[in-house]
């Protein structure tokens, strides 16, 4: 296995830190995190990866390590993420994208469908029908965007709801390190954190919007895809992950009994799907 890296990057005056590991000249794999985590969600994962692939997990802005966007927007986010990759040289590469990180990866997807060699989505949704009743408080804020709904959210940013992400669906919640949550309690109680999650929390209407662009990309472009799937995720439902086989042929869909943050519970399992499916032997993997 290869040493991990831990770096930061100047993208048009935003700093972002991100994760480095694997060998350059290798196959290129961007990861891309969710909410309320870091790239700190991707360490079992980078590991397991290492021999066979060149990894890169930056904290996307306004999280972890990274500095805020320079707007509490996706399309800023995107924007920083584009210019990041093209800063360290991934110019060709899988995009592994989970929750937050589906709808920065697959903007990215659309302006640059020559640079994704392969999409992982791992519980990163893209349908109407993979969106649970737990989006009712947002979906109330998207419609009425007024202080009361906005305060109603802050339950979102809470400890005890962060927890209960990271649990819930998880058949053993002993087997879920609490280092993940408190790392996110961490940052999400950083200067100006609640406002960026907030705005980002309103935002997210314009990912709903862009779902039929999303959709035909996947028609036109036809890119490998991943779907490997939390079954039990309280916000992003298995149809979601099903919906892909809708528009795109060769979609490979798996499901796993765990909830949102697979890979607290299964990362020796999404590393040895992501070998399977990038084309490498799942013995080469290290051993458990």
């Amino acid at each position: 296995m290869h040493q991990t890296s831990y770096r930061t990057a100047k993208v048009d005056g935003i700093k972002l830190f991100y994760r480095e590991a694997g060998v350059v000249g290798s196959p290129k794999i961007l990861l891309l995190h969710g909410f309320p985590t870091s790239s700190h969600m991707f360490r079992d994962l980078i590991p397991l990866l290492t021999d066979h692939f060149h990894l890169v997990a930056p904290d996307l802005p306004g999280f972890g390590r990274s500095d805020n966007p320079k707007a509490n927007t996706f399309d800023s986010i995107a924007e920083t993420i584009e210019r990041f990759t093209e800063i360290i040289g991934f110019d060709s590469f899988a995009a592994y994208v989970f929750d937050y990180g589906a709808p920065t990866g697959f903007r990215l997807a659309m302006r640059h469908p020559e640079r994704i060699t392969a999409l992982i989505s791992q519980n990163g949704n893209a349908y109407l029908e993979g969106l649970s009743d737990g989006w009712g408080p947002l979906r109330a804020y998207w419609e009425d965007p007024s202080p009361a709904n906005r305060v109603a959210l802050q339950t979102l940013l809470t400890r005890e709801t962060t927890y209960w992400q990271y649990t819930h669906g998880v058949p053993d919640p002993a087997a879920v390190s609490p280092d993940g949550y408190a790392l996110d309690e961490y940052y999400l109680n950083r200067p100006g954190a609640a406002d960026v999650q907030l705005d980002l929390f309103g935002d997210y209407k314009n990912n709903v919007a862009l779902y039929p662009a999303f959709q035909a990309y996947f028609r036109e472009a036809q890119p490998r895809l991943l779907a490997i799937w939390g079954r039990n995720d309280p916000f992003f439902l298995p149809a979601g992950a099903e919906a892909y086989r809708r528009d795109l042929q060769n979609a490979d869909v798996r499901l796993l009994d765990t909830g949102h943050f697979a890979l607290e519970t299964h990362a020796f399992e999404v590393a040895d799907a992501i070998r399977e499916f990038l084309g490498v032997s799942v013995a080469a993997g290290p051993a458990r």
